[in-house]
């Protein structure tokens, strides 16, 4: 393979999965999606390196990282988006950081509403293309506001971050970030906080 494409390695672990895509411009050279409702921090670096050994490339290959920012599961999100901060400050390569409604839009016709299944019964959602657009969304799925009927994705998850990914790469962006849509379950600890001694 020509090492004039650049390459791109994209995961997203913010529902019951681990997504990958490495694509070499816009070429796919590998894309695995594994269902799982919990053990993401556990697989999500063996499937990396699998993804890159069935390419024949390694790490110091990559030219950039895409990571799936969420909306989605808390702690998922949070595993996806601290592996690609490793991983862009030991290689010395960006990490992107895409909203998941973003990657079901991609190249989808505009305007366009992009509704993903969330918890329960409900849905997160985006219009694009319209004005005021903004961010993503939770409802119930049956009270979205009216707008464009729901598209359905072009691409898998990963392929498409790892796209916008690589057509970011060279513009400055902040450190991925999470999207959280609601506050995290989990609650603060009422014990008072450690004293660090000087």
């Amino acid at each position: 393979m020509s090492r004039d494409l650049p390459l791109a390695l994209a995961f997203d672990t913010s529902a019951a999965h681990c997504a990958v895509a490495l694509l070499a411009g816009d070429r796919v050279l590998a894309e695995r999606v594994e269902p799982m409702t919990k053990g993401q921090a556990e697989r999500l670096f063996p499937l990396l390196d699998e993804i890159l050994a069935e390419a024949g490339l390694g790490w110091a290959d990559l030219d950039v990282i895409g990571v799936g920012t969420g909306p989605g599961n808390f702690t998922g999100i949070r595993i996806a988006v601290a592996a690609a901060r490793g991983l862009a400050l030991s290689l010395r390569i960006p990490a992107i950081g895409i909203s998941v409604t973003e990657a079901a839009a991609l190249d989808l016709p505009r305007p366009c509403r992009v509704v993903i299944p969330s918890r329960k019964d409900q849905v997160i959602w985006q219009d694009f293309g319209l004005e005021g657009e903004g961010r993503p969304q939770q409802a119930a799925a049956d009270t979205l506001p009216p707008g464009p009927a729901p598209a359905a994705p072009l691409m898998p998850l990963a392929v498409a971050m790892a796209r916008i990914a690589l057509a970011r790469r060279h513009t400055p962006a902040p450190r991925p970030a999470p999207i959280y849509l609601r506050p995290a379950d989990a609650a603060p600890s009422r014990d008072a906080p450690v004293v660090m001694l000087p």
